[in-house]
């Protein structure tokens, strides 16, 4: 039978050194979660809200008995520290670490698995303890490209976020290779930022912002001021830029489903008209968001007499073909193709959509296919001298990918051959090394009898 004070840290009962050596890291204070540190960590620098960790564990009850251990598995786990994603006590413990730091975490019930334990596991009721040792932590990527990462330094309130077209007011302080370059508190509409000097990147991090959060917001050009920089504020092309973002308040817009079709046409026209200035200037990635918002208002509506019906398809046109643009501008070639697959649908004959499907897809490689819709491009208008020339180029193309498929064959099949040589004449080598050997044992047997015949008479 096995007893509290069974496990041991330093040769002494586990409890006691938490007694006397241990420090309450929990925001209360109760010491729900107390750690010892057994290895200091490599800096000063400690996980944030939302960064995803990596940690090795292994997890005992009080009695010395192993219920976990990452390392046994060979594979350390990962998690978004303070989402509520793990235990508690994981929460708050690692959020105190390190990286590089070893410790030791003793935990209260209450912060780990509570009342009913864990089946087959953990006792109802108990206290566990846990080694913990932080390997690395990083922010959490707002998006696909990680352009945009996130550190929570303050946790917000609610579960409210600021919705596209929400109008927010925000604290911001901007760095660029540690110089602050902007500091200041400002409004905007969400989607709109820059008309108020505001950096992509801040924008796009609205909607996952709550109320009260304080964040860094870590920037990589395409979400900061670009290839152009910013030389009123001192900032050069192609800087990376930093800044810390307090959202204080916001008012959230009205979801698609709030409003009637009256509404969402009179403001589809006025964020048309917003989509093209931004393109004006080519400010390509905002003018996405404003024709984004149109399709998202428009694609489920019907209308409800010829004339609105052709105001929606309008607006979905519009808003499609001025997608695909915008698209070809950033190099997202299949978002063109799937922009221009929806005004076709509507307008198989639409001339813009197949010249900029057929752009794309000759950017993509795919010759065959863009030719096609240029060729169809000159059904519609025989008169399209641009399509003339991209069907030439197309052709052209498709003779160089011909013609290099032939030398990139006939070095395969060359190379075929010299192995296919190579193998007969080592075989050949082989068979002349096997028949050498046997008329040489034939030999020796020879000379054997030939040397055991006297000495056997």
């Amino acid at each position: 039978m096995t007893t509290d004070q069974d496990l041991k840290m330093d040769g002494q009962p586990a409890t006691s050194v938490f007694a006397t050596k241990g420090t309450d890291v929990t925001p209360k204070k109760d010491k729900g979660v107390v750690k010892v540190v057994k290895r200091q960590g490599l800096d000063e620098e400690r996980p944030m809200i939302g960064d995803r960790v990596t940690v090795h564990y292994t997890g005992k009850l009080l009695s010395g008995k192993k219920f976990d251990c990452s390392r046994e598995r060979k594979e350390p786990f990962r998690f978004n520290v303070g989402k509520g994603h793990v235990l508690k006590a994981w929460d708050i413990g690692v959020m105190s670490m390190q990286r590089g730091e070893v410790c030791t975490l003793l935990c209260k019930p209450e912060y780990a698995y509570g009342s009913a334990g864990n089946p087959d596991k953990i006792p109802p009721s108990s206290s566990v303890v846990f080694e913990m040792e932080l390997l690395k932590f990083e922010g959490e990527a707002l998006t696909g490209d990680s352009g945009i990462i996130r550190r929570i330094k303050v946790k917000g309130d609610g579960y409210m976020n600021p919705n596209d077209g929400a109008s927010v007011e925000v604290h911001l302080e901007g760095k660029c290779d540690g110089r602050r370059f902007d500091y200041r508190d400002v409004s905007f509409i969400v989607g709109e930022a820059e008309d108020k000097g505001v950096p992509l990147g801040v924008d796009r991090a609205m909607d996952k912002m709550q109320k009260g959060e304080c964040c860094l917001l870590y920037l990589k050009q395409k979400y900061g001021f670009g290839s152009e920089g910013k030389p009123e504020l001192k900032i050069g092309p192609y800087k990376d830029i930093v800044y810390e973002v307090t959202l204080k308040s916001f008012q959230r817009a009205k979801e698609s489903w709030e409003m009637d079709l009256p509404e969402k046409l009179e403001l589809a026209a006025v964020v048309k008209q917003k989509g093209n200035q931004y393109f004006k200037v080519g400010l390509h990635h905002q003018a996405v968001a404003q024709y984004q918002r149109i399709v998202l208002w428009l694609e489920m509506e019907c209308g409800t007499g010829m004339e609105q019906q052709k105001r929606i398809q309008s607006y979905m046109l519009t808003a499609h073909l001025n997608l695909a643009l915008c698209f070809l501008r950033t190099k997202e070639y299949t978002q063109v193709v799937e922009n221009c697959n929806k005004v076709v649908e509507l307008d198989e004959h639409n001339e813009k959509a197949l010249y900029r499907r057929g752009e794309a897809r000759l950017l993509r490689n795919e010759f065959s296919l863009a030719m096609e819709d240029f060729q169809h491009v000159l059904q519609v208008n025989s008169s399209n001298r641009a399509a003339h020339a991209q069907i030439s180029i197309c052709q052209s193309k498709i003779k160089e990918h011909h013609e290099q498929d032939k030398k990139t064959y006939a070095n395969m099949f060359q190379k075929f051959a010299e192995r296919d040589a190579k193998v007969r004449k080592t075989k050949r080598r082989r068979d002349e090394c096997v028949r050498n050997g046997m008329n040489g044992e034939v030999g020796i047997k020879r000379r054997w009898r030939s040397q055991d015949g006297p000495s056997a008479k």
